[in-house]
């Protein structure tokens, strides 16, 4: 009887160790996470929202800037126009056709630039302001659940997919099982060093017209820099309006017309 207690123990040890692990999400599911996460952000038409960016540095006083961000999601198309201080007043980013591009009004001039372009100087990328496409450019791969302070997440690492250009080529994502809001984001260089950390507090939820649906927006993204360690930058949006724009907005003489 004891010997066949003993084996039927280590017969359970054995198929413990050899069965998959019960909450691990299928490569299906985890593109269907990324899925409902971005699409959980987009509103399928129009967006703008009043931002505020605080950015502190060490050894320097603490900037803000005030910005209004349009998005149509439909068309991809993103323009930033900053309004405050006076002296950003005027200045932009304009994204057309995946290509990304800043204006300033004091010489006149749009200069290309590329995904990895600290937003006024601050920690802040294009990607932050933009509708979330994490499905389309990253392949997910799942490393289990985690304790984030009083939530339980789901933790994957992403991948940007070949050909996609991005600001940081691996992401890990650490995900609310519960509400489905995205929690932490680690950004890492190819390379594997952590370059930055962002971390999601606050989320609003809007009903959309355009979408018929509600939209979840992001109040505010505390973003560190892991490589100038104190650097940091906080972003708040303020008041968010989904109603339709002027059709002829997304267009650089637009911008050059509010930085007269």
């Amino acid at each position: 009887m004891r010997l066949m207690n003993m084996l039927s123990a280590a017969a359970l040890a054995v198929s413990l160790l050899s069965a998959p692990a019960a909450l691990a999400l299928e490569q299906a599911e985890q593109v269907k996470l990324l899925a409902t996460i971005d699409d959980r952000q987009r509103n399928g038409g129009d967006y703008k929202a009043m931002v505020y960016l605080e950015q502190k540095e060490k050894g320097k006083a603490d900037l803000v800037y005030e910005l209004v961000v349009y998005r149509r999601d439909a068309d991809d198309k993103l323009m930033m126009l900053f309004t405050k201080p006076k002296a950003e007043a005027g200045k932009g980013y304009l994204r057309l056709d995946k290509n990304l591009w800043n204006y300033d009004p004091n010489v006149g001039r749009w200069e290309r630039r590329t995904e990895r372009e600290r937003i006024a100087g601050t920690d802040s990328r294009r990607a932050d302001f933009d509708e979330s496409r994490l499905a389309e450019e990253y392949d997910p791969s799942y490393e289990g659940e985690a304790k984030l302070g009083k939530y339980t997440a789901h933790v994957l690492t992403l991948k940007v997919k070949p050909g996609v250009d991005v600001a940081y080529p691996v992401l890990k994502l650490w995900v609310d099982k519960a509400s489905g809001n995205l929690l932490k984001q680690e950004e890492y260089a190819l390379s594997g060093r952590k370059m930055r950390t962002a971390l999601y507090p606050r989320w609003k939820k809007m009903f959309s017209e355009s979408k018929k649906g509600d939209v979840w927006v992001p109040e505010e993204m505390r973003i560190y820099d892991e490589i100038e360690k104190g650097n940091s930058t906080t972003i708040l949006i303020k008041t968010v309006d989904l109603r339709s724009l002027e059709a002829n907005l997304f267009t650089k003489a637009w911008l050059e017309s509010k930085s007269r």
